[in-house]
């Protein structure tokens, strides 16, 4: 390719220049950003960020300038490089798992060893016995064996008792034979299953005496060690191309009556008893799909910072580009108005930006819910255990409780935080014109990885059931007298107090009447909703779109509710300053009104707010917090700490040399524009071959 020219290097955008677009961006704001950075991810995790940048940024196959020109081989081929490069910084600095993540969430992509990092481990570790953890999970650490997690199948996803994969115990050679009996029983989907595992903890039908017990994990050998060839009766491969995450290799698996022996059923929750062939089953159901609860927790607690990314971008990039003059500007005024200053750009970017906190806080109480679980969990099972050995029983009612409301919370926040990412990431490429389809904007390829998250492990739609589900039964008992004592029901109870004398919330003056309102519209929408079910006996599939919206509404409330917990602890007021917190605080109002403006006539009819503080919330107060937080909007953005090595992206530069940074990828690193191809091809229609040989080696 022919080296551009100097003068072309020479030439500058016209001024202003970006760069002190956003350096007077900044000035117009006292918001901390250093402050508000160890707010959110603590000093700690941000020096290791720094660090560990450093690290990955001296390494070559972390280059990422030709990222967005590589085809899907070669960009499996340099992610699984990646991957193994990864596996080796790891053992040379001797990184913990937090330290490893944060390697991976700066890379940001998919890698062939990401489920084998994530599920696989996990599942090994929050499943199996001390004796497995032995033969399994020390041999997948050390990545002596790679795994990854086979639940979904082609004829079955979000409906996990469905699957058609079967594991049946034979009791004369004491093996499970697993099989696919079907081909929608090929386990499709799973990721670094394609080319690169060569273990799963495969989710089958387990089956004793023609009895089937459900779907159980059971660790399986699928390549040899040595050749990496599939073993004797296993098909497995990939799936091919994908929408977006072309760097994972997703794969299918099928299985023809392979055998595995009886220590390969992870048996930490229930078990099969090889002496005499009896099931011994968990404390709760819901304790084998473990590995589901946590990975749905986690993309709550990702959807804020990946929702974020597209909101920095746009938010830069806005600021820097100018489009048309302002129609009621001075006549003596000159230059195009920042696309930032309109306000249907900031009624669009703005209410993200405040939902990118909103999320993040939500995740981190999400974490700390499930954690708090995790050892409730134990506990039972071991009180389980001893019943099950004649020890007598024990009281395991908390524990049961505490899952029961983790595993609907963690439905209906994964729903909506992937949901308000996947929508809010499309939002923020749109924003940004005719430049966010470009592959540099950076928005687009991350919202093609990100995509998935919004069916996978369990599609949005469809895990609202369990959300409506839990708060009808909590509902019922509330009305019964017999409730456990959580959020939950104390909602519920406070609202058929006071459900006669209305609700009286003053949404526009008082931050906890805002939050008491989501809770009334929540309370409201599950006794209509149990009216409708259990009074009317309305089928299940009739009322699915009214458990849809209750469950978002249920979800919303969530989100608030930790936004607000947030403002008002004891941390944050000695953590940052009065200045930061008063932003903050508009943040919050600024998300929850315009939910609430969204979602009006839920808001009327349950009679949580008056016709007159909706039109007041949607004239009035959305489009001030539109003015107050506006100033503010470069500062919040930085204060995500994303690095433009991590962001890859052209608009999104912190510095705001986005067209220098646009023309230089397009005209320095782009392969295209060094290929020579004849414009005049033979008569046949055919390149030349003379060409074609050029064109080849030139490939």
């Amino acid at each position: 390719m022919a080296p551009t020219p100097q003068w072309v290097r020479d030439l500058k955008p016209s001024p202003p220049q970006g760069s002190d677009l956003l350096a007077e961006e900044r000035e117009k704001s006292k918001v901390s950003v250093e402050k508000l950075s160890n707010f959110l991810f603590t000093k700690e995790v941000l020096e290791r960020q720094d660090r560990i940048l450093k690290i990955l940024q001296a390494e070559k196959v972390f280059d990422k300038s030709q990222n967005y020109f590589d085809g899907r081989v070669d960009r499996f081929k340099r992610s699984l490089a990646r991957a193994k490069r990864l596996r080796q910084l790891q053992v040379k600095h001797n990184w913990d798992k937090d330290e490893y993540g944060c390697a991976n969430e700066l890379i940001s992509e998919p890698t062939p060893y990401a489920l084998h990092a994530s599920m696989y481990l996990t599942t090994l570790r929050g499943q199996g016995t001390p004796e497995q953890h032995k033969l399994f999970l020390e041999p997948a650490e050390s990545y002596k064996a790679i795994g990854c997690y086979a639940q979904t199948e082609l004829g079955h996803g979000s409906n996990v008792r469905g699957l058609e994969t079967t594991a049946t115990w034979d009791p004369k050679t004491k093996t499970f034979i697993l099989h696919s009996p079907t081909l929608t029983a090929s386990k499709w989907w799973i990721g670094s299953m394609g080319r690169t595992a060569n273990h799963a903890v495969v989710m089958a039908q387990l089956i004793i005496a023609g009895k089937p017990y459900g779907p159980h994990p059971f660790v399986c050998q699928i390549r040899d060690l040595k050749t990496h060839q599939p073993l004797e009766g296993i098909h497995v491969g990939d799936i091919g191309p994908k929408f977006g995450y072309n760097t994972m290799d997703n794969g299918f698996l099928l299985f023809n009556h392979v055998r595995i022996p009886h220590i390969n059923m992870l048996a930490k929750f229930s078990s099969v008893d090889p002496e005499i062939g009896k099931y011994i089953r968990p404390s709760s159901p819901s304790l084998v799909y473990g590995t589901l609860t946590w990975v749905r927790s986690t993309i709550v607690l990702q959807s804020g910072s990946v929702l974020a990314r597209g909101v920095t971008i746009a938010t830069r990039y806005t600021a820097v580009r100018r489009q048309f003059q302002d129609r009621d500007a001075p006549a003596d005024a000159h230059g195009e108005n920042q696309v930032l200053n309109y306000t249907m750009v900031q009624y669009r970017l703005l209410p993200l930006l405040a939902a990118t906190f909103a999320l993040h806080f939500t995740g981190k109480a999400m974490m700390a819910m499930y954690q708090e679980n995790q050892k409730k969990m134990t506990s039972d099972a071991r009180k389980a255990s001893n019943i099950n050995r004649g020890a007598g029983p024990e009281e395991t009612h908390s524990g049961s409780d505490l899952l029961a409301d983790l595993h609907a919370t963690s439905c209906g926040l994964k729903a909506l935080g992937s949901t308000t990412a996947v929508e809010g990431l499309e939002v923020c490429r749109r924003a940004c014109g005719g430049h966010g389809y470009s592959s540099f904007g950076g928005i687009g390829t991350w919202y093609a990885d990100y995509l998935p998250t919004a069916t996978w492990e369990g599609d949005n739609y469809m895990l609202t059931q369990q959300v409506a589900r839990y708060l009808l039964k909590s509902a019922r008992a509330v009305l019964k007298g017999n409730a456990p004592n959580n959020d939950t029901t104390r909602i519920f109870a406070t609202y058929l107090q006071k459900q006669d004398m209305g609700a009286a919330h003053d949404v526009l003056g008082s931050d906890s009447d805002l939050v008491d309102a989501f809770a009334w519209r929540t309370s409201f929408l599950t006794f209509e909703a149990l009216k409708h079910r259990d009074d009317e006996k309305n089928s299940w599939n009739s009322l699915l779109v009214d458990f849809w919206r209750l469950s978002t509404a249920h979800s919303e409330y969530l989100v608030v509710k930790n936004f607000y917990d947030t403002l008002q602890s004891q941390s944050l007021q000695y953590e940052l300053d009065p200045a930061t917190i008063d932003v903050l605080h508009k943040l919050f109002r600024l998300y929850a009104l315009h939910t609430l403006e969204k979602a009006t006539s839920e808001f009327y009819s349950s009679a949580a707010v008056t016709v007159h503080q909706i039109q007041l919330a949607r004239t009035k107060t959305v489009m001030k917090l539109l003015e107050e937080v506006r100033p503010h909007a470069l500062r919040l953005v930085d204060s995500w700490s994303f690095p433009d090595w991590q962001l890859d992206s052209s608009l999104g530069r912190k510095d705001g040399k986005v067209y220098e940074d646009m023309f230089y990828r397009a005209s320095e690193l782009n392969p295209l524009n060094g290929l020579t191809v004849d414009p005049y091809p033979d008569s046949d229609g055919l390149v030349k071959k003379d060409e074609t040989a050029s064109f080849k080696s030139k490939l």
